[in-house]
């Protein structure tokens, strides 16, 4: 027992430390969000105006399967990629249920093009390369890369490839992509693709990628059955023009692809192609007419909504329906070329539910009514605590000061590291949490008044009250918790936002009131003004009704009876 009060005793005695550890938490988050420039929660859809598209993804008559969670992030990938090519910023893609596709993209962006572009099906097609450079910037010498090894799957013999040229680049890639046979070569005797006619060459010697306003249109629009130019990505940050024949494959050709780590050769990271017979047949034709070639033209450039994705080159012929692509691929970019090869094949076309547009005098008003609300609902809180609990409403306060001051901190650097953006219904949540907080608060003074009202003085009522007020804190908070974990889980959209803030200010009422308001409670319990029960303390023992403690008195003995003779 003496080491139990001893320890009791130590934990009373240095309340400061943990409200040094809430301040200095407090003190980092707002020096993190300052350095980072982050000094104010990034708004939704809702409040800072835009547009949210809703689509609904239909299968093809028997492919009712492709519904599937891989196609629909790969789906996601790709209209994120497209929305980017508007140059628009902080937009957002994400599945909704098991069919829909949400894009919620901010004012400033036209919506109508938006549209257009995230509703439709991915263009995906192999063009021949007839010329390529860099634009924008004079690149410096090429250096050699390692050279590839392409191998004969059905002999397993390697042979070696030639050294890679300086535009056989593509972003994700060493300098070069090899492709590997997955039969023995069997070349075709035709010639290159063929020049294109003057009016093509000059708008390519005239081409600059490094503009966004010319990527937006190099490409766009093209029938598969003529030549064009395109943009894309090199692995030195330089965006790369190109000159490229019709297509020759089409992206429903390839049956399968995927990313596999393969350890032979040290290749790493490839990406693997699987054909349909029909695309097996038209890839082992152009493969066949590009390995004559010398660099550039003996490459093809897998080009997605008229962008360049990947550019390989070929030395043979590649007659077994599958192939490969390999160069110094990281995982995440082996996964996403896979990604955009497989979306090429997808069964699936996206048909448009809904579109809401949110203008920003409309969004600034909600904002304003949020606030509003928020507002009173403090307001009338902190007048309950004052009329109420007196001078003990100092303390909720202080604490309600706190937690808001740590949930803006946290809100305005969630935005930037995990995408939170702060909606209506994340509003109301952060309303709501008001009275959770407050009601933690109450049960704490409560607990304290009790013990008060047995007789007791303040300090052993601090801490008798304590044990019991936390259990209480902790399991209704842990029930706000849970129901706030489950929201998030099961709903979309929007009511996650509720969700994500509910959850996020009941964990730190926990945090607030365990750093914050029982250490500030017990160094308050020391001062006079409240241990000596002032009536505005809100801890008068005569107000609160309370009684001597009682004594246990000893029982009076019972008389002695005697018979009379």
């Amino acid at each position: 027992m003496a080491v139990k009060n001893g320890r009791s005793a130590s934990a009373q005695s240095k309340p400061g430390r943990s409200l040094a550890l809430i301040l200095i938490a407090i003190v980092a988050l707002t020096g993190s969000m300052f350095v980072s420039g982050n000094t104010s929660p990034r708004l939704g859809i809702d409040l800072a105006g835009g547009t949210s598209i809703t689509l609904r993804a239909v299968p093809e008559r028997g492919q009712e399967s492709a519904i599937n969670k891989a196609n629909m992030d790969t789906a996601v990938s790709i209209m994120e990629r497209r929305v980017n090519g508007l140059g628009v910023s902080e937009a957002e893609v994400q599945t909704q249920g098991n069919d829909n596709i949400i894009v919620n993209i901010p004012k400033g962006t036209n919506s109508q093009q938006a549209r257009e572009q995230v509703g439709t099906t991915a263009k995906l097609y192999f063009r021949p390369v007839l010329a390529t450079d860099i634009t924008g910037a004079t690149p410096a010498d090429p250096s050699p890369s390692a050279s590839h090894e392409a191998t004969d799957k059905s002999t397993g013999t390697p042979t070696p490839s030639p050294t890679p040229s300086a535009t056989g680049t593509q972003q994700g890639r060493a300098v070069t992509d090899a492709l590997k046979a997955d039969a023995a070569p069997s070349p075709s005797p035709s010639s290159g693709s063929g020049d294109a006619n003057g009016k093509l060459q000059a708008q390519y010697a005239s081409l600059d990628c490094s503009k966004q306003s010319v990527r937006a249109t190099a490409g766009k629009g093209v029938l598969p059955t003529e030549a064009t130019v395109a943009c894309g990505k090199n692995s030195d940050g330089l965006w790369q023009k190109y000159l490229l024949g019709p297509a020759e494959v089409d992206g429903t050709d390839v049956k399968k692809a995927e990313a596999v780590y393969n350890t032979q050769n040290t290749a790493g990271w490839i990406v693997t192609m699987e054909f349909t017979s029909r695309g097996a047949k038209k890839f082992a034709d152009i493969t066949g007419k590009l390995a004559q070639n010398q660099p550039p033209q003996n490459q093809f450039a897998i080009v997605l909504d008229g962008e360049v994705v990947s550019d390989p080159y070929v030395r043979e012929a590649l007659t077994g329906g599958s192939a490969e692509i390999s160069g110094r691929f990281s995982q995440e970019q082996a996964q996403g070329l896979a990604n955009m090869l497989s979306y090429g094949a997808l069964p699936l076309t996206f048909k448009e539910d809904s579109v809401t547009t949110v203008t920003a005098a409309l969004g600034g008003e909600q904002l304003q009514a949020g606030l509003i609300a928020g507002a009173i609902g403090l307001a009338l809180v902190v007048i309950y605590l004052v009329v109420y609990y007196r001078g003990l409403a100092m303390i909720a306060v202080a604490s309600l000061m706190i937690s808001a001051m740590l949930t803006y901190t946290l809100m305005s650097l969630l935005g930037p590291a995990i995408g939170f953006a702060l909606n209506l219904p994340a509003v109301c949540g952060a309303i709501v949490a008001i009275g959770i907080t407050a009601d933690s608060f109450i049960v704490f003074f409560e607990r304290i008044r009790d013990e008060i009202r047995e007789g007791r003085s303040l300090r052993p009522s601090v801490e008798r009250g304590w044990p019991r007020a936390r259990r209480t804190v902790l399991v209704s908070d842990f029930v706000s918790f849970l129901a706030a974990a489950v929201l998030f889980v099961v709903t979309v959209g929007k009511v996650q936002g509720f969700a994500f803030t509910l959850g996020l200010t009941t964990l730190l009422d926990v945090v607030v009131i365990f750093l914050f308001t029982k250490p500030l409670m017990t160094i308050l319990a020391r001062r006079k003004f409240f241990a000596s029960g002032h009536s505005w303390s809100g801890l008068d023992p005569e107000r609160l009704g309370a009684k001597p403690p009682l004594r246990r008195t000893r029982r009076p003995s019972a008389p002695i009876e005697t018979k009379e003779a």
